[in-house]
């Protein structure tokens, strides 16, 4: 799956409101708790500590309305702030976008129609790589369109894939966006490499043509196609690239066993998606089930499943050599933050759109939530790179 739309500076501000919030300091959260004592074991208090406790209250509260009396518009205010951040909150937190058999095309064209996302996010719509002297610096300090770049050159490594070995490869890209990593590839692979994106979008498909016209990249095409059903015969390419597309696939079975199917003999298979943490090594608890709930229904998601999960569908299929797997959260992470970031830093992608503000708002808060469900581990990056058997082994 690709990422979304940037935020509004009112959203980047609300997050920072609400993380400052959670985070607050609460004296009855930093008490530790004890068991009640049976009342045998202890004598009920003193009618004086008695006294003195309920003294203390009464004088708190005298005095907290004496301050509130004192200054009721400030009061209102602070109030109606309160009332007005969990009231958005609750609204934020029902997801709005949830799967169905359409919903992945439609909202794909609806992003790349309005803009905003090729505006911040350049023509990759997939995470940045952040190396640790990067991370060290302040992932803020990276160019964020370099960011995505660098994955590519990190994916090409993590896939044995190279620019001279390669120079004639056939390529798929399965869910290509609106073709950027398409047009890297067949620029850095040569003229002589033949480079085919698909995704379920049209509006993609016609950005993604007029991008590589632009370039004069006559070796990038780019079709409307259902990953789970191709057209293409088996053995068909050298390699097959799948970058941020499995997070919508309705059967992660079939999308593997298509990519396998069309990847020749000896040919090179990489892909890059969100998973969700194994839980049958740590089940999920009702926490974790909302979070992904949210997670699956907020971005048109049907489904996560585990880095374990997906190796095992890899071999299943019995068609390919042995299967590389990595969880790359600590180079990716930072992307969530910062496409937070870009939006609030330079809001003219956005500002003179105001029919779509919310829809920044709510994408900026799913990429606060990203954020944390990878940070805690409830999430994580999967790569996965693979050569197929040839016939004879």
């Amino acid at each position: 799956m690709r990422n979304f739309a940037p935020a509004a500076a009112a959203s980047g501000v609300l997050l920072l409101a609400a993380k400052a919030s959670a985070f607050t300091a609460n004296p009855r959260l930093n008490t530790i708790a004890t068991p009640p004592s049976s009342p045998s074991s202890s004598p009920p208090p003193s009618s004086s500590s008695t006294a003195l406790s309920m003294g203390l209250k009464s004088s708190i509260l005298t005095e907290a309305v004496a301050k509130a009396s004192r200054h009721p518009a400030t009061t209102a205010a602070a109030a109606a702030a309160i009332v007005g951040t969990a009231a958005v909150k609750l609204v934020l937190d029902r997801p709005s976008r949830a799967y169905n058999a359409d919903s992945v095309a439609r909202e794909y064209d609806a992003w790349t129609s309005d803009g905003i996302l090729e505006y911040y996010w350049g023509e990759h719509i997939h995470l940045g790589y952040y190396n640790e002297d990067e991370m060290a610096a302040g992932y803020k300090n990276k160019d964020f369109i370099q960011a995505k770049y660098d994955f590519i050159d990190e994916m090409m490594k993590f896939g044995d894939i190279d620019p001279v070995a390669d120079s004639g490869a056939r390529v798929l890209d399965v869910g290509c966006g609106f073709g950027g990593t398409s047009r890297y590839l067949a620029d850095k692979l040569g003229p002589k490499a033949d480079v085919t994106g698909i995704t379920l979008s049209p509006n993609q498909v016609k950005r993604g043509t007029e991008l590589a016209a632009e370039r004069g990249l006559s070796n990038a095409k780019f079709v409307v196609m259902n990953a789970l059903e191709m057209d293409f015969p088996d053995d068909s390419f050298d390699i097959v690239w799948a970058c941020e597309s499995g997070e919508h696939m309705p059967d992660k079975e079939a999308y593997i066993n298509e990519m396998m199917r069309v990847l020749k003999p000896g040919g090179k298979f990489v892909m890059a998606t969100w998973c969700q943490r194994d839980d049958r090594v740590v089940p999920f608890d009702e926490k974790d089930k909302r979070d992904l709930r949210f997670l699956y229904e907020e971005w048109t998601h049907p489904y996560f499943i585990s880095i374990e999960s997906y190796k095992e569908l890899i071999d299943a299929t019995k068609l390919m050599g042995p299967v590389k797997t990595a969880d790359w959260v600590t180079p990716t992470i930072a992307s969530w933050r910062h496409s937070i970031w870009v939006g609030i830093y330079d809001p003219v992608g956005w500002i003179f759109k105001p029919t779509k503000y919310l829809k920044c708002v709510r994408d900026a808060y799913c990429l606060e939530r990203m954020h944390r469900a990878f940070k805690r581990g409830l999430m994580q990056y999967g790569m996965f790179a693979a050569t197929k058997a040839k016939k004879d082994d």
